[in-house]
């Protein structure tokens, strides 16, 4: 046992932001972050990209350096899974025996993921959610071997985008009618699939998956069979089909939650002494009209900042507009804003094309716009940052003109 300390569970980008943060908020007790991972804590982005590629080295995708938290005086608790947390004493028991006293709590515990029903057991078939995942995948990946992805999302695409680059034969496997149907217009569903066929990579949209067969041992290929009778034979698979918050430990201590635990607009849930912060929550946000669940980096680290302050006695909103980027092949996709219940779109440039020129795709709901996609187009993605964090809509016709600069959409 130790002195009450502000205890974060979940070395994740939310849960290092938010044990810094303390200590910049001027809390000068024990600060205890836990994670379930042995490794110090990691950029989770470059997963799917930089780590993949082999571009980058674990230690060069570090959050923060160790000295970093030695300096700040953050007890770093790795591998070690909370288990239980004890509401009236004030308490998280974790599995390596210990149990930590703390002031207040911080759930950081992010997100798993979504697994597939039924699959066999292979070292070939795989998610990626964590660096050993990577790591495996990248050990995988032999030039001309067949790699099925199961799930059109940001992670199958980016990881199709750098296997192809690595010289696999890439097949990706879409339920939906087109990629990132759930997410983004049918203009972006349509460049990307163009985009990656033009790559050599093979989408398959309105393709579900029924099971997967094989793999016994290292000779033996798989199979992935779908609905509609197709077969794909696969040296690796890689399923990508989402995510699911963990509330485990909320619920288990009898936090309300509900498709992630639920906080008020201060990070607060219902346990005044237990805050929550990142993927693993869901948050009022005026942006979507309601309670929202995000999957981002930036909602990790702004709310655990803005959390972390309110656990030592401030009340401040966490009110910040959503963005989101992802990097496929040469091109970087930078979204911002939440498109739900968009009734038009406009496009600025043309999506038609792949010269590298770029375009956006800007959504409105009853002339308002509330969210843009943009491909190779920083100065129109920043200005629609703030045009959407302001509630501001210029004219609409300067939206889709070429000759009218973004920065004046401000004026």
């Amino acid at each position: 046992m130790t002195d009450h300390a502000q205890v974060v569970v979940g070395a994740s980008h939310a849960g290092v932001s938010l044990a810094l943060q303390l200590r910049k908020e001027g809390w000068q007790g024990p600060i205890q972050l836990v994670g379930a991972e042995s490794q110090l804590p990691y950029h989770r982005p470059p997963l799917s990209k930089d780590l993949l590629s082999g571009a980058k080295a674990l230690d060069g995708i570090r959050l923060r350096p160790e000295k970093v938290y030695a300096d700040n005086s953050i007890e770093l608790i790795l591998g070690a899974v909370a288990t239980k947390i004890n509401r009236d004493a004030r308490t998280v028991d974790l599995d390596c025996g210990r149990t930590l006293l703390y002031d207040k709590l911080a759930l950081c515990t992010g997100a798993r993921v979504r697994e597939f029903p039924g699959r066999p057991r292979s070292d070939r078939i795989l998610y990626l959610r964590h660096a050993e995942d990577t790591l495996r995948l990248q050990r995988l990946a032999k030039p001309g071997s067949r790699a099925v992805i199961i799930g059109g999302g940001y992670i199958g695409l980016e990881a199709a985008a750098v296997l192809q680059k690595l010289g696999l034969e890439i097949t990706v496997l879409e339920m939906a009618d087109r990629v990132l149907e759930r997410v983004t217009s049918e203009t972006l569903s349509s460049y990307l699939t163009t985009l990656h066929a033009m790559h050599g990579v093979s989408i398959k949209t309105g393709c579900s998956v029924t099971c997967i067969t094989g793999g016994g041992d290292e000779t033996q290929a798989l199979s992935v069979e779908c609905g509609d009778g197709e077969h794909y034979t696969a040296d690796l698979i890689l399923i990508g089909i989402g995510v699911l918050p963990e509330t485990s430990l909320a619920e288990s201590a009898g936090l309300e939650t509900d498709d992630g635990i639920l906080v008020s607009e201060t990070g607060m849930t219902s346990d005044s002494d237990i805050f929550a912060a990142g993927d693993c929550t869901r948050h009022p946000n005026r942006f979507s009209g309601g309670l929202t669940r995000l999957e981002s980096v930036q909602n990790a680290n702004d709310q655990a900042r803005v959390v972390a302050g309110n656990m030592l006695g401030k009340q401040s909103v966490y009110d910040l507009v959503p963005w989101f980027w992802s990097d496929q092949y040469d091109i970087k996709l930078q979204m911002v804003g939440i498109n739900c219940h968009y009734d038009r779109t406009l496009t600025r440039g043309d999506s038609a094309s792949l010269e590298n020129e770029g375009f956006c795709v800007f959504y409105l709901r009853d002339d308002k716009l509330i969210a843009a996609d943009c491909v190779d187009r920083p100065k129109e993605f920043m200005a629609s940052k703030q045009l959407i964090t302001k509630g501001l809509t210029p004219e609409l016709s300067s939206l889709t003109d070429e000759q009218v600069e973004p920065a004046s959409w401000l004026k």
